[in-house]
């Protein structure tokens, strides 16, 4: 039933658009292949290059297939923005028609979306290999998580919807879904539910706290400035920053919770005859055991993702105590921080109600019986 529901939600996202986002002028997207360019209009400095390459280049689909034309690359000198073409790669051009010839090409990229295809085919598979039923309901979440997002949090947000309220409903709906369809509509999936949840809202609720109390504004993530020069100064990117920081996290809270329920429900099954305090203490027994490597998941994911920036401090040797009084650090602290105390929480809770769960469950007591 949840994934059939999960299947009609997700193409029902598809042709959804909220935001009413313009599409670009530029209608026409495919791939071309470069013959010819010419790097007289390139400045190099060191390793930074400025300026404009010049591409002689090859439409390898749509309407103006086979047809070649000129188009210009601007190098802006921000290495992690601009990309440098040599004859013979592969490109995504953006361009238009007129007359049935292309012109104002613009480059967007060496095209990779056929690896991206390719990447997410072999993860499907394995996935559903792997894990069965259960594989398939996982690959439907991730589907159904990455079309929510695009598809319904990100153009509401845009729209200028409180980020906290929404992010909320959209955590809920999500993790509801995902313990759900993954750990099924009985006890176990439930008591994952509830418990995912408890830890979510304690994590909203310690992020809104501890933003205030570091003085931290939205401003701090990547692009946020450009976006609200793009025309949108009406976005509380504070909220949006808070909100980030309870739906990154619960990923992780989720699959504490779920593997708790799940422990808790084998230990019922296999011991039916077992007290409440002695189930009680055993899943925490197991909540510790998986606290001891997950207390350390959120550090790993965010700080090695900001390695360069680190070590950009460090090779400047500026003192720890600027370094970790930067906004920016101190806004990858709190993610941190705020994430693991929702990640701590969410084991006695989810034992709390896995424990109570399990012994109302006649589904468990006739097996345990039978």
């Amino acid at each position: 039933m949840f994934s059939c529901l999960m299947i009609l939600i997700c193409i029902g996202l598809w042709f959804l658009d909220i935001g009413k986002i313009p599409q670009s002028p530029k209608g026409l997207h495919d791939r071309a292949r470069i013959l010819d360019v010419d790097n007289r209009l390139v400045r190099t400095h060191m390793i930074v290059r400025t300026g404009e390459q010049l591409l002689r280049v090859r439409l390898l689909g749509g309407p103006a297939s086979g047809q070649e034309f000129t188009m210009g690359n601007r190098l802006t000198g921000k290495m992690e923005l601009d990309e440098y073409y040599e004859p013979g790669a592969t490109i995504l051009v953006e361009y238009d028609l007129e007359d049935g010839k292309p012109v104002n090409g613009l480059a967007r990229g060496h095209f990779r979306l056929h690896y991206l295809m390719l990447l997410l085919a072999l993860f499907g598979g394995l996935l559903w290999f792997v894990g069965g039923r259960t594989g398939l309901n996982a690959l439907l979440s991730f589907i159904l998580v990455a079309m929510v997002l695009w598809k319904l949090y990100f153009p509401m947000l845009l729209k200028g919807v409180s980020p906290i309220w929404t992010g909320l409903l959209i955590a809920t709906l999500l993790t509801g879904f995902i313990c759900l369809s993954v750990g099924g509509l009985n006890r176990r999936g439930v008591s994952a539910f509830l418990g995912s949840l408890s830890g979510i809202l304690l994590t909203c609720i310690l992020a809104v706290i501890w933003t205030k109390a570091f003085r931290l504004h939205g401003a701090v993530q990547p692009f946020s400035e450009t976006l609200l020069y793009s025309g949108y100064y009406g976005l509380n990117l504070t909220e949006i920053f808070i909100a980030g920081i309870f739906i990154a996290s619960s990923g992780a809270v989720m699959d504490l919770a779920m593997d708790i329920a799940a422990s808790m429900e084998e230990i019922k099954f296999n011991h039916p005859q077992i007290s409440w305090r002695s189930h009680f203490s055993s899943g925490l027994r197991v909540g510790r055991a998986a606290l001891g490597t997950m207390a350390t998941t959120l550090l790993l994911a965010y700080s090695i993702s900001h390695s360069t920036m680190f070590m950009f401090f460090m090779a400047k040797g500026l003192p720890s105590e600027n370094i970790l009084n930067a906004p920016f650090i101190a806004a990858e602290l709190l993610n941190i921080l705020i994430g693991s105390f929702g990640l701590i929480a969410v084991a006695p809770l989810t034992v709390f109600i896995s424990a109570s769960f399990c012994r109302l469950d006649p589904v468990v007591e006739w097996a345990a019986n039978g």
